[in-house]
């Protein structure tokens, strides 16, 4: 449904965006991730038109966004940080603002409203003035301006910024909703939103691309490893670190505290190609040959806040 092919950016001297290539499928909830200043907002602009690229192409649903601009952009429904709406018109005012705006024929317009208003539950305050809405009421009117005329393409940057956890729970159902019609693409600092709506994820820094893959298979671009979590007794806690540092397989300990004294909770990270299962058994033994008895001992699975860390990790390393 998207095809991002070798797209670069400058602005002056400054490299924004060095020659990313991407594509994203038809009905599928795309994560884009990055730091700050990673190219992310960049990127979206250039796929919906709002900024040229200074070279590369962008092919929405086949139509190039800077030979077919008008073509392209009917495929596509944004919605922005801010919510483009205007103050002083109404839900349904507004959507009918948008609709002739979109050229959406005159025949389907108040069907197509309808449907927007029933997707994202606004029914109840269509006639009320925007200014009078809760954050979350505007951004839901965000969305519906995005999804008039029932675009293949939904772009959405950062939509849950300011929404309380209720809201955000609202708002990640619908996500997935529109997700089972649409091709959508999520650009989000939440970890967690991402790894819960997703599919894919494509993590960028620096305007180059890192990682693309789904939220599972990502883990396996750190070859694979895993963390294992071990429970001692708080007085135990030194010498059972010392203990574990003498194993081969372990790449990195990490110790919870609980105020001035360590809590017993260790927390370590094995090589990818150890077996999960031998590693407890060979940390159990260390463990009570150091005479520090093991309290619990469990596998964790790494996280994508894990993942996406060690992975821009590995990339700064790699430019040293």
């Amino acid at each position: 449904m998207i095809e991002v092919k070798d797209l670069v950016k400058k602005y002056d001297n400054h490299l924004a965006l060095d020659h990313l290539s991407f594509s994203v499928e038809e009905n599928q909830i795309f994560g884009f991730l990055g730091p700050n200043g990673a190219g992310k907002s960049t990127t979206m602009n250039i796929i919906t038109g709002y900024l040229a690229p200074t070279a590369g192409q962008v092919l929405i649903d086949g139509h190039d966004i800077v030979e077919e601009p008008i073509a392209a952009k009917r495929c596509i429904g944004y919605l922005p940080e801010l919510p483009p709406v205007y103050m002083d018109m109404t839900p349904y005012e507004y959507l009918k603002f948008v609709g002739q705006a979109k050229k959406i024929e005159k025949s389907r317009l108040k069907e197509e409203i309808h449907k927007a208003i029933e997707k994202t539950n606004i029914a109840d305050v269509q006639n009320r003035l925007i200014k009078t809405l809760s954050k979350g009421y505007r951004q839901r009117v965000g969305m519906a301006q995005a999804i008039l005329g029932d675009p293949k393409v939904i772009i959405l940057d950062e939509p849950t910024v300011g929404l309380d956890p209720m809201q955000i729970i609202e708002f990640r159902e619908l996500v997935k909703e529109l997700g089972k019609e649409h091709t959508v693409i999520l650009s989000s600092h939440i970890l967690a939103e991402i790894a819960e709506i997703c599919q894919k994820i494509m993590i960028i820094s620096k305007g180059k691309l890192i990682a693309i893959d789904t939220p599972d298979n990502l883990s396996h671009q750190l070859d694979g490893g895993c963390l294992i979590s071990i429970k001692v007794r708080e007085a135990d806690s030194q010498r059972a670190v010392e203990s574990l540092q003498q194993i081969e397989e372990v790449t990195e300990i990490s110790q919870i505290a609980d105020g001035e004294a360590q809590s017993g909770l260790i927390t370590i990270e094995i090589k990818g190609n150890a077996s999960p299962q031998t590693m407890q058994e060979k940390i159990s033994v260390s463990l009570m040959e150091a005479k520090c008895p093991v309290m619990a001992i469990e596998e964790k699975e790494l996280s994508l806040e894990d993942i996406f860390i060690k992975i821009l990790d590995g990339q700064k390393e790699e430019e040293r």
